[in-house]
């Protein structure tokens, strides 16, 4: 019997575009800029100092603080989900959202579908490779009002990868259930994949015509969801 829904973020609840062609300009826009204003901040220190760290492992260089802002601005162009990059990300978002500058994009079909399942006593939350922090302000600051207090749990890559089996399995241990109970969609046929391995019901969200179909069950929309 199912008891959790988790529910990835891009692809799924929101638009692909949203992400790729508002978020990640937002942040690349300011990025530099913010790590100088606040380059005191533990914030800043730390992502500029993990940041360091893996260059000089990666690629055996040593980088200043200039040099370690253009890594990161590179990354957020190849879109390299890396710890530092996410982080700093997350804070400069919240300015945006917090402005206004920024709304979280969600699909027409999601807040009935949510509160319809939460109504019916079913624990919902989230998993995405983006951070906890970077879902808390999407689904806070959207386009459709706060969503956030449908959520009871959030889980980002310190849980594990989407692809691995290894990641699921802590999420069952975190949430001290049985992998049955908890229904996980997503987009993306290798998570879905890698949930399914290790016993959790699965449902694609089909939004877009480029999906990659996987064998699961197959949706357009929240609406069409049942179980």
């Amino acid at each position: 019997m199912i008891k959790y829904i988790m529910t990835d973020v891009e692809g799924t609840t929101t638009s692909i575009s949203f992400v790729h062609e508002t978020l990640f300009p937002f942040a690349k826009k300011r990025l530099a800029d913010f790590c100088r204003e606040n380059a005191n901040s533990e914030v800043v220190k730390e992502a500029l100092s993990t940041t360091k760290e893996t260059v000089k492992t990666e690629e055996a260089k040593e980088l200043n603080n200039e040099e370690a802002i253009e890594k990161l601005l590179y990354w957020i162009q190849t879109d390299r989900k890396h710890p530092a990059l996410k982080s700093l990300q997350g804070y400069i978002w919240e300015e945006g959202y917090k402005s206004g500058e920024v709304k979280g994009h969600i699909y027409d079909d999601v807040p009935a579908a949510l509160l319809k399942w939460k109504n019916a006593g079913l624990i919902l939350g989230v998993y995405s490779s983006g951070s906890v922090k970077a879902q808390h302000l999407i689904y806070e600051y959207s386009d459709k009002g706060n969503l956030r207090p449908f959520f009871s749990f959030h889980f980002d890559t310190k849980v594990g990868h989407k692809r691995e089996t290894n990641s699921y399995e802590n999420i069952v241990k975190e949430l001290k259930t049985t992998p049955e109970s908890i229904l996980f969609l997503s987009d993306i046929k290798e998570e879905l994949d890698a949930a399914r391995a290790v016993g959790l019901k699965t449902i694609q969200l089909v939004r877009q015509d480029d999906v990659i179909l996987g064998d699961h069950p197959k949706v357009h929309s929240f609406s069409e969801i049942t179980f």
